[in-house]
């Protein structure tokens, strides 16, 4: 398989990131820019993002997860503790974050370290996802191996049936971390390749230092 990809181009006309334009804290220029694709980019998933660990086997992993909340002090997510990434995290809390908004021509890349939300957080975020998606959480062992989809929807059945009538309760191995960000960058597409960069980066006194940054 041989196909060159030399000749793919796309010109960044969308938008600009001026240095003087932005606020003091990255996170409410997060919820600006949020707000904005969310409105104007319906074909953008604006909540997914990336998330990358470092791995047991030594190697960094990317995969897609979706924000569920952000505030001041962070990102918050929901996944299997004992999943690849959870086991990831437990060894080494130092993850990054990517959003990618092709609509947009935007980019935000989050260094940050992960933390276990309180369990009552969790519990109330549980309780408000649809009784499938409860219910896919206590069927699956996740990033384990299954023999075949087969087995899987069998042992969906036998769940539904054992909770036919009940409340499902969030299963001790499933809940919320929150990434809190140390470090934060701003893309905008530009044309010929001049590409506006901010980065943020959070001090000793907690305050935000803020760079320009070649492209």
């Amino acid at each position: 398989m041989d196909k060159d990809l030399g000749n793919y181009r796309k010109s960044y006309e969308k938008g600009e990131l001026l240095l003087n334009e932005v606020p003091e804290n990255p996170m409410e220029l997060f919820q600006k820019w949020f707000f904005e694709v969310d409105t104007h980019f319906a074909e953008d998933e604006t909540n997914a993002m990336t998330i990358s660990t470092l791995g047991l086997d030594g190697f960094p992993k990317n995969r897609v997860v979706l924000l569920k909340k952000y505030t001041y002090e962070g990102f918050i997510f929901y996944t299997n503790y004992n999943s690849e990434k959870g086991k990831a995290i437990d060894a080494n809390p130092n993850v990054c974050l990517s959003f990618f908004w092709h609509g947009a021509e935007r980019q935000i890349i989050i260094k940050g370290k992960a933390e276990k939300i309180a369990k009552n957080l969790s519990d109330g975020y549980f309780e408000s996802r649809p009784r499938g998606s409860q219910l896919g959480a206590v069927v699956s062992n996740q990033s384990d191996i299954v023999k075949d989809r087969e087995a899987l929807e069998n042992k969906l059945s036998e769940i539904e049936s054992e909770f036919e009538g009940k409340e499902i309760s969030r299963p001790e191995y499933w809940g919320g971390y929150i990434i809190k960000p140390a470090e934060i960058e701003f893309w905008q597409g530009r044309p010929n390749r001049l590409h506006d960069r901010i980065r943020y980066r959070l001090q000793e006194d907690y305050k935000w230092q803020i760079h320009r940054l070649s492209p």
